[in-house]
């Protein structure tokens, strides 16, 4: 791909906020623009405008990404010349029609569903003339060269994007919109492309991975995509790993996929968010202690060696003291590898927000941290297990603060960016290679090991 991006090309800032599927965005965004003549800049005073991607999954995740904002309009004030801001992603995806009035400071608005447009919208808001015209850009398509805009080893690659769900506690339905597939022959491209680059994880995520496909074709289903996908990274050694599996979604013939397919971890996360059935209803979510740990013995019989990733919502309007000290045995019960916990949150426009009983802030944390203490006494143990094993490690970042660089990377129990690290004191690598590694010392969620050579 032939980029122009000389001087005389406007410098753009990405400032991205919230989960790995903006991440996803953004990096679309970017290979739009850059592709249109547009250039990266690298700090606020090197730019001629900045995209802020936002997130607005909680009420917290809004302020953080309106205060982040505020604070480049701020800088850009205080600056030789002016800085447009231009606010994409959830946000105004959530608040568009308020925005505007609201938020003075920001240049132009662009939902989630409106992103590939973003070529247009910048040479507005600046005044230029890409090279690429602003209806190419918006309607190519997927692009044959997806540029790598990660620095390790490591890519996400988001196979479908809105919800059906309508959990009573989450506003991603009405920001996101309606479940949508990504068609498999845009997601094998992109795959390649980023393979043929030196990517050697993929890490395909969505809101509901587990029903990929239904909207597609027959036959379309994720365990095809898994196996597909497979003969595509299998010459380059590289791994899949998928995120965010709802329960529904495990069927005989994804566990078989998962099992018998080599390039795919056997690293399973399936967010239950509780185990009482009377308040995962409220939820609007289906199951009950019994059923999941039906589903967890299968997967355990049928997934040798598997890692097991979950979620925990306490708090939830009407949870009793009784239904929390269930989900907190469920969790001591089955041991998880890793759970992420959260408290719940009051989210404006969700069904959650209107209801009787909200469970008091104060109890609602002594309940997330009780969760979050079990939790950890899990995972801590689960992760010292691995210590003695010989793995292979992605190499994500050097740490160069010590007195001699430590190479930091993750094995294939550990997805990116939460579940921990590998430390490697001594040895040399490159961001983005694979090394054999010994596991010698653990702590917390962190693992030591030291780079070994021909040994399996």
């Amino acid at each position: 791909m032939s980029l122009d991006t000389t001087a005389t090309s406007p410098a753009v800032l990405f400032v991205t906020l919230g989960c790995a599927k903006n991440e996803v965005d953004t990096d679309r965004m970017r290979s739009l623009l850059l592709r249109a003549g547009y250039s990266e800049a690298a700090e606020v005073d090197e730019a001629d405008a900045v995209i802020v991607n936002t997130c607005s999954f909680l009420a917290s995740a809004t302020s953080e990404s309106i205060e982040r904002t505020l604070e480049l309009a701020e800088a850009a004030q205080e600056g030789v010349r002016g800085l447009p801001i231009v606010m994409c992603g959830c946000v105004p995806s959530r608040y568009g029609d308020e925005l505007p009035d609201q938020l003075p400071e920001v240049a132009a608005f662009v939902r989630a569903d409106a992103e590939d447009g973003i070529v247009g919208v910048m040479d507005e808001v600046l005044g230029h003339e890409s090279v690429v015209p602003a209806a190419e850009g918006a309607s190519a398509g997927p692009l044959a060269e997806p540029l790598r805009t990660v620095e390790g080893a490591s890519a996400y690659v988001k196979i479908s994007d809105g919800c059906d769900r309508f959990c009573s506690f989450c506003a991603i339905p009405y920001i996101r919109g309606r479940y949508a597939s990504r068609p498999f022959a845009e997601i094998a491209g992109e795959v390649r492309a980023l393979a043929e680059q030196g990517v050697r994880e993929f890490v395909l995520i969505g809101q509901d991975t587990g029903i990929w496909g239904r909207d597609l074709g027959e036959g379309d289903t994720l365990a095809s995509l898994l196996v597909r996908l497979a003969k595509i990274v299998r010459p380059y050694g590289a791994w899949l790993r998928v995120l965010y599996l709802q329960p529904e979604g495990m069927t005989d013939e994804l566990v078989a996929a998962i099992r018998d397919t080599p390039e795919v971890l056997p690293y399973i996360d399936i967010p239950i968010q509780h185990c009482n059935a009377a308040v995962l209803k409220s939820m609007n979510r289906t199951g009950s202690a019994d059923e999941f740990r039906a589903l967890f013995d299968r997967l355990r019989r049928e997934i040798p060696g598997m890692v097991l990733r979950t979620t925990g919502l306490v708090g939830f309007p009407g949870e009793t003291e009784e239904q929390f000290e269930e989900l907190l045995d469920f969790v001591q019960e089955q041991e998880f590898d890793y759970t992420s916990v959260f408290s719940y949150s009051r989210e404006e426009g969700t069904r959650g927000a209107e209801m009787d009983n909200q469970v008091d802030e104060d109890v609602k944390l002594d309940r997330a941290q009780a969760l979050t203490d079990v939790a950890e006494e899990l995972g801590f143990s689960a992760t010292a297990k691995h210590v003695g094993e010989v793995v292979d490690v992605v190499i994500d970042g050097i740490d160069t603060d010590g007195d001699v660089p430590e190479l930091i990377g993750h094995a294939w129990f550990q997805a990116p960016d939460c579940d921990g690290a590998v430390h490697i004191a001594e040895g040399e690598a490159a961001v983005g290679d694979v090394v054999r590694v010994r596991l010698v010392d653990s702590f917390c969620y962190e693992l030591e090991g030291e780079i070994v050579e021909g040994e399996e």
